[in-house]
């Protein structure tokens, strides 16, 4: 019998490699992952000729625009990637009848809230990056009926660039350095998103709609650097600081702390605490 086909895009991003890493332990499906190179997102016309000849049962659209702060100064190209591009994506998998997977962020909310983010939440995002986000959204779901929205916050892992990596780095060429402490959230190991995408596709149902994920707990940024501090023995000083003594181009959420809530119920997800999924990561790096 023929396997179902995944097609992985941004194959050489954080999710995507933890994808290729968790695939052997799903042996009855057929993956692909395709890069940049191999998926020129921007050109329309290749994405729906590839999806056509490849004509996938699902698709996991994990590659984005992710530099926030140069967003601000390269709105047009963060609104192709991010945008334009997720509505060609999603039209191309709708004309096969793929069902697709698009990760998007907590960026799309404006961090004013006080509790937890619910997926109907009025969105209202403070940065260029945050709204292409939500216009890949917007057209991913109007394009393609069948799909899921994975809303997702401050990624990291044994891949790539990302503040865990640059933590490391820092305290070990620095004896001082200084982490804002309000900004509140809650990290996504993208093991755990990985898993939780590939226990979605081999499960029962498929549910489209928007849901959130991150690991449990409600930590800031310097909360975050403390724990990577203690968890390796680091004898850098680490310093809260507000926002303020840290500008950036982007502005950030204050408050972008996700309620799991839905998908825990309509998949049975079990969510990592982000401690423990911290420390798996750092076991990874070979740093604890």
């Amino acid at each position: 019998m023929k396997k179902d086909t995944i097609v992985v895009t941004g194959a050489n991003g954080q999710v995507g490699r933890e994808l290729r890493e968790a695939s052997a332990g799903y042996p009855q499906f057929d993956f692909q992952f395709l890069t940049r190179e191999d998926l020129p997102l921007q050109d329309s016309a290749m994405v729906h000729s590839i999806i056509e000849a490849i004509r996938p049962a699902y698709c996991i659209n994990c590659a984005a625009y992710t530099a926030v702060d140069k967003a601000e100064t390269e709105k047009d190209l963060a609104f192709l990637v991010n945008g334009t591009a997720v509505g060609s994506l999603a039209l191309a998998c709708s004309q096969i009848k793929a069902r697709l997977i698009h990760i998007s962020t907590d960026y799309v909310f404006d961090g004013r809230s006080a509790t937890p983010l619910k997926e109907d939440d009025t969105t209202g995002p403070i940065n260029v990056y945050g709204a292409s986000k939500l216009h890949g959204e917007q057209l991913a779901t109007a394009q393609n009926p069948d799909t899921i929205i994975l809303r997702t916050s401050w990624v990291y892992s044994a891949f790539g660039n990302n503040f865990v990596k640059t933590m490391l780095r820092l305290m070990r060429e620095r004896e001082n350095i200084n982490v804002v402490d309000d900004q509140i959230g809650s990290p996504t190991y993208a093991a755990d998103l990985a898993s939780t995408i590939l226990q979605i596709i081999a499960g029962p149902r498929f549910v489209p709609g928007i849901y959130n994920y991150s690991n449990e707990g409600q930590i800031s940024w310097y909360d975050f650097a403390i724990a990577i501090k203690k968890l390796t023995g680091s004898p850098c000083q680490v310093h809260p600081i507000p926002s303020v003594q840290f500008p950036t181009p982007a502005q950030r959420p204050h408050y972008s702390l996700l309620d799991k809530s839905l998908i825990k119920s309509t998949y049975g997800i079990q969510v990592p605490a982000w401690k423990d999924s911290l420390i798996t990561c750092l076991q990874r790096l070979a740093v604890t």
